[in-house]
This record gives C-alpha cells, sequence and structure tokens, in this order.
C-alpha cells in the first residue's frame, strides 16, 4: 500500500523546504488554516495587500487534495451550469462560471509573477465522450461561445481516435485554454511567494483548540497560539471537529491515481497527444503523460471509502487497460489516493460563518481553479475590496447528512456507473 511519501509529485519536488512548528504567541491580522491551494492563494493575495497573514497547516504546505490531483487547469465547477442555475438563478450561474474561467488564469498569472520556471504548463485539454453525441457537444460549444466568450473545438470520432487510439472513444471537445501541470510544485511557490512578502506558515501545526467570539481570535496548537481579527478556514477534505458546523457540511470522498513505469514507446501506441484527457462519465478517467511521454499519470474513480483500498494499483491498472488493451503489461510504480471535499450541492462553500471567520472550502471535482478564485473572493472580502464572494451564498454549510449522507453518495454513485455501463453498452453495440 503506498503513502503520501511515495507520491509521484512529492518525489519531484523542486522545493523540499521544511518550516518550522508554530511555538509560542504570535500575532497578525489574519490567520489561515489549511496549507493547500485555496489557503495559500488568500494569503498571497492578503500579503500582497500588505496585510500580515500566518498560515497554519497540519501536516506540509500541500499535502492533501492540493498536492495529489491530477493536475488539471481549466474553468468550470463539480457540477453543472444548469444544476448551479437551478439552485442561484441564471444570471448568478453565469457570474459564478466567470469566476471559474478566472480561477484558471490566476494560477497562469501566479506562474508567471512568482517565477515558476519548474513549473511549465501544457496547455490543451481533451474532454472525450464514451458514446456518440456530436449536437450536445456542439451545443456546448455554442453555449461556452455565446454566454462566456470561451472557445472550445468539436473533434470528431476519427480525430480522436487518430491521437487516442481506444475503441471506447468518440467525440470530444478540445479546450486550448485549459492545461496541466504540477499542483505540489505550484502549492509549494505559492508558499515561497507569501514567506517573500513577509507572512509566515507554520507546518505540523494542527489547531486543536479556538476562541472565535472576541474582537481578537485565537488558534491554539501544541505548542503555541495566533491572534488575530480575521480568521479563515481552509481545510478541505481533512476539516475535522475544531470547526464542527464545517465538518457536518461536508463528504470527505477518496480518489484515486496511479504512475506508470518509464515505457515510451508502448505508451505512444495508446496515447499520442499531450493533452490534460478525461472522460465523460461522473467519476470517469482523467490521465495526462508526465516525463515527455515516458510515464503516464492516471486517476479515476471515486469513493466514500477513506482509508487506502488494497491493491490500489491493481484497481486502477485494470481500469487503464481496459481502456487501452495494447498497455497491458505495463507496471504500475506508484498509487496513491486523497481525500476531497464534497457538498451535498457539489459546489464550493465560501464567506462567513460568523463576523471575522471566513470558510474557504468543498473544492473536490474540480478544484484548481475553484480554490484559485476562492482565495482571491476571500481575501477581498476581508479587505473590503468587492462582496463577490456571495455569489456563493447559496451554497451554505448544510448538513451532508453523516453515515447516511456517505451511504447515499455511494448509491448514487454506483448508479452513475449503471447509467454510464448501458450508455456505453448501447454504444460499443452500434459501432
Amino acid at each position: 500500500m503506498s503513502t503520501y511519501i511515495d507520491c509521484y509529485y512529492a518525489r519531484t519536488l523542486t522545493d523540499t523546504q521544511s518550516r518550522p512548528a508554530l511555538s509560542g504567541r504570535v500575532e497578525a491580522d489574519v490567520a489561515l488554516v489549511g496549507g493547500g491551494l485555496a489557503g495559500l492563494t488568500a494569503a498571497l493575495e492578503l500579503a500582497r495587500a500588505g496585510k500580515s497573514v500566518v498560515l497554519l497547516e497540519a501536516q506540509k504546505v500541500g499535502w492533501g487534495a492540493s498536492g495529489r490531483n491530477g493536475g488539471f487547469v481549466g474553468p468550470g465547477y463539480a457540477t453543472g451550469l444548469g444544476h448551479i442555475a437551478l439552485m442561484a438563478g441564471k444570471e448568478k450561474a453565469h457570474a459564478l462560471y466567470r469566476l471559474s474561467i478566472e480561477g484558471a488564469r490566476i494560477i497562469e498569472e501566479n506562474l508567471a509573477a512568482l517565477k515558476m520556471e519548474d513549473n511549465v504548463p501544457v496547455y490543451g485539454k481533451l474532454s472525450v465522450l464514451r458514446y456518440a453525441d456530436t449536437g450536445g457537444l456542439a451545443a456546448r460549444r455554442d453555449d461556452m461561445a455565446r454566454d462566456f466568450g470561451y472557445s472550445l473545438e468539436l473533434r470528431s470520432k476519427e480525430e480522436v481516435r487518430s491521437v487516442l487510439r481506444s475503441r471506447k472513444y468518440y467525440e470530444a471537445l478540445f479546450d486550448p485554454q485549459a492545461f496541466h501541470f504540477h499542483p505540489l510544485n505550484y502549492a509549494r511557490g505559492l508558499a515561497r511567494g507569501i514567506e517573500a512578502l513577509g507572512g509566515r506558515i507554520f507546518e505540523h501545526s494542527a489547531v486543536i483548540t479556538t476562541e472565535l467570539d472576541g474582537a481578537e481570535k485565537v488558534l491554539r496548537t501544541s505548542a503555541g497560539s495566533v491572534s488575530a481579527k480575521e480568521v479563515v478556514f481552509a481545510t478541505g477534505g481533512y476539516t475535522g471537529p475544531v470547526t464542527p458546523k464545517m465538518q457536518r457540511a461536508i463528504l470527505p470522498i477518496a480518489t484515486y491515481v496511479l504512475l506508470t513505469e518509464k515505457a515510451p514507446e508502448r505508451i505512444a501506441e495508446a496515447i499520442r497527444a499531450p493533452y490534460a484527457i478525461s472522460d465523460n462519465r461522473r467519476a470517469g478517467d482523467y490521465y495526462r503523460l508526465v516525463e515527455g511521454g515516458s510515464r503516464i499519470l492516471w486517476g479515476g474513480r471515486i469513493t466514500t471509502r477513506t482509508s487506502e483500498p488494497r491493491r490500489l494499483a491493481d484497481m486502477l491498472r485494470r481500469t487503464m487497460v481496459s481502456t487501452y488493451p495494447q498497455l497491458e503489461g505495463i507496471k504500475v510504480e506508484v498509487a496513491w489516493s486523497g481525500l476531497m471535499a464534497y457538498a451535498r450541492h457539489l459546489m464550493p462553500m465560501i464567506g462567513q460563518m460568523q463576523p471575522g471567520i471566513w470558510h474557504c472550502y468543498g473544492f473536490g471535482g474540480h478544484g484548481l481553479n475553484t480554490t484559485s478564485i476562492a482565495g482571491r473572493v476571500v481575501a477581498e472580502g476581508i479587505l473590503g475590496a468587492s462582496d463577490r464572494y456571495r455569489l456563493y451564498a447559496p451554497f451554505g454549510l448544510n448538513w451532508a447528512g453523516g453515515p447516511f449522507g456517505t451511504a447515499t453518495a455511494q448509491m448514487t454513485y454506483w448508479t452513475y456507473q449503471a447509467i454510464d455501463y448501458i450508455r456505453e453498452f448501447r454504444a460499443a453495440r452500434a459501432g
């Protein structure tokens, strides 16, 4: 069974700096809890505005889903625009989608501004169908161009199969503005940027108690405390009992990733494009070539089981080979899992729990762009620069159902799997 130490991103990390644990009493304008991309982005935006910031991370910067994900950056949320419109109205839904586009651009801006030369983005993403639906893809392409000025390209089945040598695939939408990169190097780059502006980051500093009702908020760890006027909780799938209202509002969902051995010739027989690739199933496969095409980084599946399953690598390899039979025999070098935070409404939860106390989490399924815009709008709210965070007000801290919610989520996933199987079976029979 793999551990996070074995994660490909951790092994290829260019910044191995260790940061101290909090000791003694410190003060700041803003204290942030959680060293993932949401907390780091908010801290960087605040530090750029001249605020003193202290960030507390229970493990290491990027240790959670922020440093273990597929590394895909593009617009959107874990749920579709139609569902968002049902909850928030069409006008707000469109405003929220524009924020998701901005979130992807924030990452590009930070890569350039912080000179992350160790993290060159690879542009292009193919969203492929596992059954024929040219009309549906064309409609989405047209909607994105009309409503958001966002250009997507329709690729035919023949064009898709010329670069992805799988009989499972049909048409696709190609997004030339989306990209993939090294998410853990990005998280560590954000941390360096915060520290360059005078921000302080403490690792291995889990918050164990809080005092949040006074003008000065206090966060306590095992060896120290932070006092601040504003506090941001950005704890993702690892949200614990220190913030019980936040903990009750999420379902921690596990997702899984593998890295193959080096096999450039074999891999080129199957995948002939450097793009980020994902399919249209509810919890479908997502993958990309790394190290110049010599390895595949492949992710997929979700479960409500938060412990890493035995034989994880075999489970993921079977999925990969079912898509590309020509990869039979390629070995998995390492596989790992991570926890995402999902709300029942499938949207990020961003806002204030009470004056001076901010929450910023729930990014499961589409985290890189949404963590970025979340960090920005929370920082703007603290600074009084905008109230854009209020666009997320329809997606509150609703109880996720506890064990009943977990069971429902697993049953829903199995239902989607069955629907996907029926669609693919019909597509295969139709040729």
